[in-house]
């Protein structure tokens, strides 16, 4: 049965292919539908408005509670251990029976290999298991590999799958290839929500950022992330930006609901604060639930908690 995004795909072709023979791929038709063309100057005048203006009126106690339960608790470091994943999974537990005021964090973020570990220990319900698969952070392997490892991960128990776009296959142009493997990965996903990683920092120029967001979207992304805290630079307002807006015109141009991560590099509250400021501004209220916004960090969760409680707080 064929899914929303695929009638809609379906549809443009169609569309744009009445009365003439069209060589560009359905994907590259859909790009046609927007534009693309970023004024960089003009989205860091909008980004600062946005920070002058709105940013204060943010930074509350109700925003940073709301914060801490969009976070995706992350450990994806080359030295994890069962036992730490495990001790991990435990805290989490903890906090609901400790701070049973305070909204719990949204997922657990960890490699496929934990997956079944954290299935089996995290009692938690609302809490995410979010798996990172297809090579991450490179991307680079052979799909056939790419689709196993996703596979395996929703079977061990994975409730959301991050994967990274081909930024290769994006910057050499191949779109059609670029969107072939996110389709096929959302494919072995199923049901599961698929998040992909644009690797913002890599892709050059907002404009880049704003075209591999759309075609992230139409080829099957439930949500889109800005990057995987491995390469050199990770969130930055005006990538946010612009990937809220193409989020908002993809929903308005054909009606599919797409969340949003940020994640590398948000070090302080105030980055968070300045990111959730963007989505609501961009987006709107619609977007401001844990389901629709999550963020990728680490770090950040115990200073939420120091800032909500009023004091320093070394919980995770």
């Amino acid at each position: 049965m064929a899914s929303i995004k695929d009638t809609v795909l379906n549809d443009i072709e169609n569309e744009q292919n009445k009365g003439k023979k069209e060589e560009k791929s359905k994907y590259e038709q859909a790009l046609d539908l927007y534009n693309t063309e970023i004024n960089e100057q003009e989205i860091k005048d909008a980004v600062k408005k946005i920070i002058t203006e709105k940013v204060p009126e943010n930074d509350n106690l109700e925003v940073k509670k709301f914060l801490l339960g969009s976070v995706e608790l992350t450990s994806l470091h080359t030295t994890d251990t069962e036992e730490e994943i495990l001790a991990l999974t435990e805290k989490v537990n903890s906090f609901d029976k400790d701070y049973p005021d305070l909204p719990h964090v949204a997922a657990i973020c960890a490699y496929p290999t934990f997956t079944e570990l954290i299935a089996k220990t995290l009692e938690v319900d609302g809490v995410e298991i979010t798996n990172v698969t297809g090579n991450f952070p490179s991307s680079q392997s052979r799909m056939e590999v790419k689709v196993a490892e996703t596979s395996l991960a929703v079977a061990d128990g994975a409730t959301n799958i991050d994967i990274v776009l081909p930024v290769g296959k994006f910057l050499s142009g191949d779109y059609e290839g670029t969107c072939d493997d996110i389709h096929e990965l959302k494919e072995a996903c199923g049901e599961v929500p698929m998040k992909v990683i644009l690797e913002t920092c890599d892709l050059k120029n907002l404009s880049n950022i704003k075209k591999a967001a759309l075609l992230s979207m139409y080829a099957g992304a439930d949500y889109i992330k800005t990057s995987t805290g491995k390469e050199k630079a990770g969130a930055t307002p005006e990538g946010a930006y612009v990937m809220c807006q193409a989020i908002k015109e993809y929903y308005d141009k054909t009606g599919i609901q797409i969340g949003f991560k940020p994640a590398g590099g948000i070090n302080t509250v105030m980055d968070a604060i300045i990111l959730y400021t963007i989505v609501k501004e961009v987006l709107g209220e619609k977007w401001l639930t844990n389901y629709w916004y999550r963020m990728g960090t680490s770090r950040l969760t115990n200073l939420l908690l120091s800032e909500i409680l009023g004091t320093e707080i070394k919980y995770f």
